[in-house]
């Protein structure tokens, strides 16, 4: 696919959103019809649903729910930013839709905001895919990414510098992408990505995690310079009977990087029925 299509396909992404209320919550969301049971896929840290529009046809057939999380994209920010939030957030989109316990996968924030409806919604869950995620990000003061998020000031430019680190990914990533994820993230004031981060670094989900009892697979970027091996393993320790698998030569963002083998690894741990 050439540039100047790959242009066109990421600039029709939001006209695909539908709304659904969620507790007094205006909810955006992109469907994909198929086969059940359906996959909610929750983006992380000021993405929005754009960032599965890759993966999504290397799952084609599959019934597939890609939410844009509150205070990013076309969904409202509420009045609370937290995991938690986020999560019941999840929980009434499961319920709007009448979704079948839906496999669940969650990149980054959105792997932590998985394991929270898990724990907090069992009764909704079918499986958890947790991709590039930890159960306490531990992200010190002097943490590049505390850093680069302080220093951004409104209105938020796409070719801030560092969105190079941001969204740093492997060289066969469509820029056309890239650059439509940079322009979404700018939309979001630069208070609320502070507010949302600080959420982020204070979580600490090893209760919530031995809570889960669904099946889980755990997707881990070899080279994840955020949440790394150590991570990983915490993660898999603390979720009873889940799978680690290792997407190798990929970063934080797998599933643009490597997404036949994300979406392999996706349909081979929860097929469908």
């Amino acid at each position: 696919m050439d540039f100047r299509q790959q242009e066109i396909e990421q600039a029709a992404w939001a006209s695909h959103k539908r709304i659904v209320d969620v507790g007094g919550l205006d909810l955006a969301y992109v469907e994909i019809d198929g086969s059940e049971p359906p996959l909610v896929l929750v983006h992380g840290f000021t993405d929005t649903s754009r960032s599965f529009s890759l993966l999504a046809p290397h799952l084609c057939g599959r019934r597939m729910i890609m939410p844009d999380l509150r205070g990013h994209g076309g969904s409202p920010a509420g009045e609370g930013c937290g995991v938690a939030d986020f999560a019941d957030d999840i929980a009434g989109l499961i319920r709007r839709l009448r979704l079948d316990r839906p496999v669940v996968v969650g990149h980054s924030l959105g792997g932590m905001v998985s394991i929270m409806l898990a724990a907090r919604h069992s009764e909704l869950i079918g499986g958890l895919v947790i991709m590039a995620s930890a159960l306490k990000p531990d992200l010190a003061w002097d943490h590049p990414l505390i850093d680069g998020v302080a220093s951004l000031r409104d209105p938020i430019s796409p070719s801030d510098p560092f969105y190079e680190w941001w969204h740093a990914c492997g060289p066969g990533v469509p820029r056309a992408f890239l650059d439509a994820l940079a322009k979404d993230a700018s939309a979001i004031p630069a208070a609320r990505w502070r507010a949302i981060l600080e959420e982020v670094r204070r979580a600490d989900l090893t209760d919530a995690a031995s809570a889960v009892r669904v099946p889980a697979l755990i997707i881990a970027g070899s080279r994840d310079p955020l949440f790394g091996e150590a991570h990983q393993r915490a993660l898999t320790q603390a979720l009873a009977g889940s799978r680690l698998v290792w997407a190798q030569d990929c970063g934080h963002n797998p599933h643009w990087e490597d997404t036949a083998f994300v979406a392999k690894a996706i349909a081979g741990a929860f097929p469908a029925g």
